[in-house]
């Protein structure tokens, strides 16, 4: 618990510290407008000159700041300025952190960010990454950059590309890392010890050595702290581990996160269809997958399609969000023609007007609560369509509990407020039937969306507020036409 504790302190320190770090950056930036202006509107000799000195004074004070931070950081501010700002720090950066800073910046300021640059700029920043952080850059570069930077490699690094590209995005091939260490079976430790002093760099997030014959067929893993731990003269295909988590190219990217996160890996092997050794897959980078599922479910939620820039322009957020609203208008027109079927009953029963806002409410609640739980079983693989006369047949009963619990009560209350019995039984006779209906449509939506292929959570939350809030409408003032007139 205090290592937790510790952690989380860091991580409070590291956010505060960089939202200082952008508070002082925005700082900078007004000052250097402020004195621009200034200085522009006065009438002295040597007006250029002095003009420029104070542009360079007040910018390399910024290109200092900017210099000490960390790309990831440098991104961050990226992300919280407006785009002429965004721009101005941007030219500031030094060209040779230009191709990391555009790796750790989201897809939409990195647009932003790459339209500024000409060709040979993207080039020279493109030519700094390694194999497979071109492979997370390339689909953003330009089609003649994305050529000449082929041109430019090597024939291994080249045909490295060619294959990341080749796999859809989603899929462990677009995603693994080609720098790996292997070594065979057939000799000591105290040869790979000296093999791996000679290395000139050890790959990031290094645990294990992958150990293959002389035609690169994976045979096993071996971890270093058996190295460590062993006598030098042990030969390594004796305590090599051969059951090791592997990958093919064609797996799932958001699988293979989630037998990171049950296995407790570091770095897994990437095999082909013979079990050749291709590449690997590192924690860092299912950490980044793990943060963008995230945040497009989160997004996908509230009926945006992708990631949208903070500061991007009035077009771009209207094409982003449109379709959801359009789809909630339709829906909205459907339950105002349903209330419209009953306006002879709200007028002769005033009360009526008041409550059917509390059924559709809590029906659309409680249909969200059950959506959520399938959608995030399904997304963790725990359950599928097979399920579906288990889970229907579990929620319906969670429903009708609590639609005749909490129905009763808000019955109750509706007698207390306008004394009438039978104005508290359509009550709760319209709770339990709509949280019914929820139930079911909370477990059935997200389903058939998955069969179908489709992401269950986009939209899902959206189309069940329409169908509880219509829903509930129709339950409600249909039963009190009936009962009450």
């Amino acid at each position: 618990m205090t290592e937790i504790r510790e952690h989380d302190e860091k991580v409070n320190e590291s956010k505060e510290s960089l939202s200082e770090t952008l508070q002082q950056v925005i700082h900078l930036l007004g000052k250097h407008k402020l004195v621009e202006h200034v200085v522009h509107k006065q009438d002295m000799p040597n007006h250029g000159l002095v003009e420029s000195l104070v542009h360079k004074q007040n910018l390399n004070i910024l290109q200092h700041k900017l210099d000490q931070l960390h790309p990831a950081d440098v991104a961050y501010i990226l992300e919280s300025l407006p785009l002429d700002d965004r721009l101005m720090v941007w030219d500031l950066v030094k060209a040779e952190r230009d191709g990391e800073i555009l790796l750790e910046a989201s897809d939409a300021v990195r647009q932003t960010l790459i339209a500024d640059m000409d060709s040979e700029e993207l080039l020279a920043a493109a030519e700094q990454l390694n194999t497979d952080e071109l492979a997370d850059l390339a689909p953003d570069l330009p089609k003649d950059v994305l050529q000449d930077l082929m041109y430019s490699l090597d024939t291994q690094n080249r045909e490295r590309l060619q294959s990341a590209l080749s796999y859809p995005e989603d899929t462990v091939g677009a995603i693994m890392d080609f720098d790996i260490v292997t070594i065979r079976d057939d000799i000591t430790l105290e040869v790979v010890l000296r093999y791996l002093r000679r290395l000139p760099k050890f790959p990031d997030h290094t645990d294990k050595l992958f150990v293959i014959n002389r035609d690169d067929i994976l045979q096993g893993v071996l971890p270093l702290k058996r190295i460590i731990l062993n006598d030098p003269e042990t030969a390594v295909g004796d305590i090599m581990s051969t059951d090791a988590v592997v990958f093919h190219p064609e797996d799932m990217s958001d699988q293979a996160a989630m037998a990171f996160e049950r296995y407790d890996l570091v770095t897994a092997p990437v095999v082909d269809n013979n079990r050749k050794l291709v590449g690997r897959i590192t924690v860092d980078t299912v950490m980044d997958i793990i943060r963008e599922e995230a945040e497009a479910d989160m997004l996908s939620w509230a009926g945006l399609r992708e990631e949208e820039d903070f500061f991007a322009s009035i077009w771009k957020s209207v094409q982003n969000r449109w379709a959801w609203l359009a789809i909630n208008l339709v829906t909205a027109l459907v339950a105002s023609r349903v209330i419209g079927l009953f306006e002879d009953s709200i007028e002769k029963i005033v009360a009526l007007a008041a409550l059917m806002p509390i059924v559709a409410g809590i029906g659309g609640n409680s249909g969200n609560q059950t959506s959520t739980m399938i959608v995030r079983g399904l997304a963790l693989g725990q359950i599928s369509s097979y399920h579906m006369k288990s889970l229907l047949q579990k929620e319906l009963g969670v429903a009708l509990l609590n639609g005749l619990l909490w129905g009763g009560v808000l019955g109750v209350i509706s007698y207390m407020l306008y004394g009438s019995y039978a104005l508290g039984l359509v009550m709760m006779s319209a709770m339990t039937l709509n949280l019914l209906l929820a139930a079911v449509n909370g477990v059935m939506i997200p389903l058939v969306m998955n069969k179908l292929g489709r992401d269950p959570a986009v939209g899902t939350s959206v189309m069940i507020t329409a169908i509880t809030d219509s829903g509930g409408f129709l339950i409600f003032l249909g039963l009190a036409t009936i009962i009450l007139l």
